[in-house]
């Protein structure tokens, strides 16, 4: 039986009407029109911004053929793929995106353009928009017939055009179950191949982990961390009950929701589990651990009660005098320091983490590797440790945190360090000289015409096949900066004689 309920809302004064009823009643016939006009423009917003993606696609398109023909003429035995990576890097730097967003843009609008025409004509002619024209896409991804997909675009254009992209998904895929050449069997087959796990950044310290892998495992995966965390949750539940029947008021209960204890869970099991499907004979894979670089500044450590009683002494004594001055410049500098030890650590350069995780693992740490900075600049003066080893090779994954191709963010500890000015022909081995580059740019840069030039301070200047020019700066040090003028103080005065907490 299906019922059907109304819903009801109130006025100020307490009255009751239907829903929707009246809503527009007191509109005037000129805000009738004035809405009847922004409704007609917004249309023709819609239809203008269809046909602008898809000229873009239709330029990209042209740029992947380019490229494609420039290999072709050179008969190059890497299929042009070295020479839509070095198009793509000029596109990109120019649009200010990375150039790996360039290149799976233009093979997604290559697919396009090429694979479903129709679809790029309906998108360019405001039929159907960009978020349409995705789906359709996605859904006939799988056809590998021309034909096939003329037929199906044909089927499922005039749905598009008349429904939503997400009302529009489940039916593109049934139409296109009906083109299918192949079984599911040997679908799954081939779709395992791309079977692969990735993370992705979140605010606030947080992370997403993703798996793509077959559906029967993923559903088995959720139900098996599903039962454990349920388990768990009624067993806090059992003893948070005896405690309280026990009038044991120490007793702290796990208060852990099931989603928590599911991925609490998940995470205890991948990082201290042993793969036992897949590890040697003699245990290698069990002794591997997860390797992160986080850059910590000292200040996030001093949190403690007796730091910050130094502090407190120290700052007071910076004074160094009496009245109204003295009492300011001690108060500013307690705000400065204070501030300073608000700054959060950072996960390989790019991920803020809180001062508690900091702290965990700066404690558990083997090895530390010890970034120097400059209190005024905040350039990176030197890395050292313990027991000094690479020096060089830590002083510029520091300084750099990243590839130094323009809008690449790939992490320096994943990088290449290599010359700017080759050392076969006499380039020096120095920080000058070097520079951290990711693999695909690492290849870009002695595989196609882009140069690179070294300027001081760790400064490249790129100059594109085109002739544009562009600068790369190392980062900012995730440090405490103090302005060089302030107050008149020295470097001396501005650094708190704080005993270390390590």
């Amino acid at each position: 039986m299906i019922l059907h309920t109304s819903y009801l809302c109130s006025n100020v004064g307490g009255s009751w009407c239907t829903a929707g009823m009246a809503v527009l009643l007191d509109a005037t016939d000129s805000q009738m029109a004035m809405l009847a006009d922004l409704v007609e423009s917004l249309e023709a917003a819609e239809a203008t911004l269809a046909s602008m993606h898809a000229a873009r696609d239709g330029l990209l398109a042209l740029a992947g053929r380019l490229a494609v023909d420039i290999a072709r003429q050179g008969d190059h035995p890497d299929g042009a793929d070295m020479t839509i990576r070095t198009v793509a890097a000029e596109i990109g730097a120019v649009q200010r995106v990375s150039d790996r967003t360039v290149e799976r843009r233009i093979s997604q609008a290559s697919w396009l353009v090429d694979g479903f025409p129709a679809v790029w004509q309906a998108q360019g002619a405001g039929r159907v928009s960009a978020a349409h024209a995705a789906v359709i896409v996605e859904a006939g991804g799988h056809l590998t017939d021309a034909g096939d997909r003329a037929a199906f675009a044909a089927a499922v254009l005039p749905i598009a055009e008349a429904e939503s992209p997400n009302r529009l998904r489940p039916l593109a895929r049934r139409i296109a179950e009906r083109f299918q050449p192949r079984s599911i069997d040997e679908r799954h087959r081939a779709a395992r191949d791309r079977r692969r796990v990735w993370s992705v950044d979140a605010e606030d310290g947080m992370g997403d982990l993703h798996i793509h892998t077959s559906a029967t495992l993923a559903h088995g995966m959720m139900d098996r961390l599903s039962k454990m965390a349920h388990a768990i949750r009624e067993e806090n539940r059992r003893a948070a009950r005896d405690a309280k029947v026990a009038g044991d008021v120490t007793f702290e209960p796990d208060e852990r929701t099931v989603d928590e204890i599911r991925a609490d869970l998940l995470v205890d099991l991948v990082l201290t589990g042993a793969p036992t499907g897949h590890d040697t004979t003699d245990g290698l894979l069990g002794e591997i651990r997860a390797e992160v670089e986080v850059t910590v500044p000292v200040t996030s450590l001093i949190r403690d009660d007796a730091a910050d009683d130094h502090l407190d002494d120290d700052i007071a004594g910076a004074g160094d005098g009496s009245g109204d001055h003295a009492t300011g410049v001690a108060d500013e500098l307690a705000a400065r320091f204070r501030a300073a030890s608000r700054i959060p650590a950072e996960l390989d350069g790019i991920v803020p983490i809180d001062a508690a995780t900091a702290r965990a693992l700066a404690g558990n740490a083997v090895g530390w590797n010890r970034v120097l900075t400059h209190p005024i600049t905040g350039a990176v003066l030197a890395v050292d440790r313990y027991r000094p080893n690479k020096d060089l090779r830590r002083l510029l994954k520091a300084r750099d945190q990243r590839c130094r191709f323009p809008g690449c963010r790939i992490a320096a500890r994943k990088c290449d360090l290599d010359h700017n000015h080759s050392a076969s022909t006499g380039g020096a081995t120095c920080d000058e000289n070097l520079a951290a580059f990711c693999r695909r740019h690492h290849m870009l840069k002695h595989s196609s015409p882009w140069q690179v030039t070294p300027r001081p301070g760790g400064v490249l200047e790129w100059t594109s096949p085109t002739g544009r020019t562009y600068v790369d700066r190392p980062p900012p040090p995730h440090t405490v900066v103090f302005s060089e003028s302030h107050m008149g103080r020295s470097d001396a005065d501005l650094v708190p004689r704080v005993p270390p907490p390590f």
